[in-house]
């Protein structure tokens, strides 16, 4: 594997405090049951800003003028957003709570050593995590971490990385909005409701580990990006009597019945596996009465879906069964009650992954989600990307910028990912451009 090139030299590191102390009555944020079981590791997101005036011909005591001033404009605003954000400048206690003490959120300012067309053209997931300040599983007691590092070019890149102890990727981005709105001096709509241990009562879950499947090692990230017209496509080829699937839903059946004709020879070694299909589902519309969109912390739970292993389907026949089983279990999602059933299937769970007797494979879509309407006051950004996480078997959905396409952040073991890249049937519906 060819060596990156991209090398990143970290200017400064500060914490940035809200700009108005947190009033004592909120300075104790206990955890839900729903953040107590998600893993320790933060969900990143790197946003490219074109320099707004690339024929602008600057001295360097002038470059650094246009850089300090972006980074204190930055500043200022992320400090007044952290004011009703007042969480994520706190610290996380033992897997309980999060105590608001405002001490801020730490803020690396950073410079690349090359051009932005260079990262963006073709990006390396492996490189985006370059723009992350801590390695993802690198957690400790943090909610969120952020890095602005700035391009030859006078582009610079926005990093935002959020722990999942504290949030999905909805509050993710009702964040990352709220303070691209402070810094072009417009509302920011209401503000979060922390609201979510009284949805989902905290419990004891000693017995329960919830880092089970972060993995660092031997983990291979691609992005392949699938356009509008093979999304089509492929929606047309596994279509069934109750209907047209979905993007997501004939996206996931494609990658999931490829990754299994790649490496069936592993996998189907034994009888004694199951094999679950994890999506991970917005419970905000779904629950009973709806809940608004301002709700903060991990208000989403997994819809499991778990396909034949009959090897004489053709794979169109298979894909046609995952959809419907998977379009039955989304829609049974919405249950907030009875956490000790669901602890108790998760510890179930767990046991059965460690012991090898069960092959996950998760999807997680940003598709819909706002990513591209952070703007700071100089535009939206060029590009969006994630980066390489820790876990294997997982795909991460996100719309291409412009025309209705998805792009696949997908995230395998090595060897798997030399077989997926080998299969010809699924390289023929990713872009090769």
């Amino acid at each position: 594997m060819m060596k990156s090139q991209l090398e990143i030299e970290v200017i400064s590191i500060e914490k940035i405090i809200p700009s108005c102390p947190t009033p004592h009555h909120l300075r104790h944020y206990n955890f839900s049951f729903q953040d107590q079981i998600n893993p320790p590791v933060f969900m990143p997101m790197v946003l490219f800003y074109p320099n707004p005036n690339p024929n602008t011909i600057f001295m360097d005591h002038h470059e650094d003028y246009e850089r300090q001033t972006k980074c204190n404009h930055l500043k200022i605003a992320l400090s007044q957003a952290l004011t009703q954000f007042y969480v994520l400048a706190g610290r996380v206690v033992d897997n309980s709570h999060v105590n608001c003490e405002d001490q801020g959120v730490p803020y690396v300012e950073a410079r690349a050593n090359c051009q932005m067309s260079n990262v963006i053209q073709n990006p390396v997931p492996s490189e985006m995590n370059m723009f992350v300040p801590r390695a993802l599983d690198d957690v400790q007691d943090l909610p969120m971490v952020i890095q602005i590092t700035h391009f030859d070019c006078g582009g610079l890149a926005v990093s935002v990385a959020v722990s999942h102890k504290v949030g999905d990727a909805l509050s993710f981005f009702m964040f990352l909005n709220a303070w691209a709105a402070t810094a072009r001096g417009e509302t920011t709509g209401p503000p979060p409701r922390f609201e979510s241990a009284t949805l989902f009562p905290p419990k004891n879950i000693d017995s329960f580990k919830p880092n089970i499947g972060m993995v660092k090692e031997n983990i291979s990230t691609k992005r392949f990006v699938f356009t509008a017209p093979n999304i089509a496509s492929l929606r047309d080829k596994y279509e069934f009597p109750a209907g047209r699937p979905t993007r997501i839903e004939a996206l996931s059946a494609f990658i999931w019945t490829r990754f299994i004709s790649a490496t069936k020879s592993k996998i189907f070694e034994s009888k004694n596996k199951i094999h679950t299909i994890f999506h991970a589902v917005n419970l905000r519309p779904r629950v009973d009465p709806p809940l608004p969109e301002n709700y903060f912390g991990n208000i989403s739970r997994p819809a499991i879906t778990i396909p034949t292993n009959d090897n004489n389907d053709d794979d169109v026949a298979r894909c046609r069964g995952i959809i419907e089983t998977m379009r039955s279990a989304i829609r049974k999602v919405g249950d907030i009650g009875d956490g000790e059933k669901h602890l108790s299937w998760m510890k179930e769970k767990g046991r059965s992954f460690v012991k090898g007797e069960l092959v996950t494979f998760n999807f997680t879509s940003l598709c819909r989600f706002p990513v591209y309407e952070a703007d700071f006051g100089w535009g939206k950004a060029e590009w969006a990307g994630s980066a390489s996480l820790t876990f294997k078997n997982l795909v991460v959905f996100m719309d291409t910028k412009n025309g209705g396409g998805i792009e696949a952040w997908i995230n395998l073991k090595e060897e798997d990912m030399e077989k997926m890249e080998a299969d010809k049937e699924f390289l023929s519906y990713v872009n090769s451009s």
